[in-house]
């Protein structure tokens, strides 16, 4: 894997050019460098402990090997830290997609009370810059986290020796047999949809008093639409080795156990998607899927 500083409109192999980038926010080499240390900043938080970085590692794809990441005071955040590359193409944020800008989602975690618990202009008087300053810089930071040019997109794009025969039985199976495609499509392998897997219910022989039920509403807590109930944005699968662990709360260790997961149609609940079914793969095919996943890992591409 290389890490790499890119220029703000140079695009790796296998996305889309150009990059999306808000007219009122271009990105320049100054307010890549500021969003940069502002991510990096301990200031941000109440008690000066917790910055970005804190839960978003860049040997990691900017996420956290923990299920839920440190907040200030010994506080845990609700969910897993989700991958940051490749976000200048999404058009909502966070696990439950409560944010359709850049801007408005680099605020969220300041202000988090399980997270960084400062209020935002308290935040960038701390740092020295203003309320807009902050929201831009950061969300320019973060636009220039890309992921691309795997060993993946060499061979999509013709490259037939960059991928073992193995490699090529799980791309197989991930668009044919697997169905995969159907939330994972498109140059970020994800549809930017909500799903509902099963993953936030808790099955009826759970030991617990939350049998039966959803332990996270999901995106439904922020729409309260019915039909969110337990469903949680598709992420990208960019990077996926790296990333674990897996799922919106953390729960599936490897990607052995999300081939695993999905083998199985997922979890029933009342809002199974539709798509979720049995797939009965043979382990030969298991390893395949796995092995494919491996080669999605890219490049960094953080270069002026």
């Amino acid at each position: 894997m290389r890490l790499l500083l890119v220029a703000a409109l140079t695009i790796p192999l296998g996305l889309p050019a150009p990059m999306p980038v808000p007219p009122d926010n271009p990105i320049t080499p100054e307010r890549v460098e500021l969003g940069r240390r502002l991510f990096s900043d301990t200031r941000l938080s109440r008690d000066g402990t917790i910055s970005c970085a804190s839960c978003h590692d860049p040997a990691r794809a900017f996420t956290k090997p923990e299920s839920t990441s440190p907040g200030v005071f010994g506080r845990r955040g609700r969910r897993n830290a989700p991958a940051l590359v490749n976000l200048a193409w999404a058009n909502s944020f966070f696990w439950d997609a409560r944010a359709f800008s850049l801007e408005d989602q680099v605020l969220k975690p300041i202000e988090d009370p399980n997270e960084m618990d400062l209020p935002v202009a308290e935040a960038a008087s701390r740092a020295g810059v203003t309320t807009e300053v902050l929201s831009r810089s950061l969300a320019t930071y973060v636009r220039t986290l890309v992921s691309g040019d795997s060993a993946y997109d060499r061979f999509v794009h013709g490259d037939r020796t960059v991928m073992t025969s193995e490699e090529q039985d799980g791309y197989r199976l991930f668009r044919g047999r697997g169905n995969c495609m159907v939330c994972h499509d498109g140059p970020n392998l994800t549809d930017g949809r909500l799903h509902n897997t099963g993953i936030a219910w808790a099955p009826a022989d759970d030991d617990s008093a939350r049998a039966g039920r959803f332990v996270d509403e999901g995106a439904f807590a922020i729409s309260h639409e019915p039909a969110e109930l337990g469903a949680f944005k598709t992420p990208t699968l960019r990077d996926i080795a790296l990333t674990a662990p897996y799922m919106h709360d953390g729960s599936l260790t490897t990607l052995e156990d999300v081939v695993e997961f999905y083998d199985r149609g997922g979890r029933q609940n009342p809002n199974l998607d539709t798509d979720m079914e049995r797939l009965d793969f043979s382990p030969q095919d298991k390893r395949a899927l796995v092995a494919f996943m491996r080669t999605l890992t890219g490049a960094r591409l953080l270069k002026r």
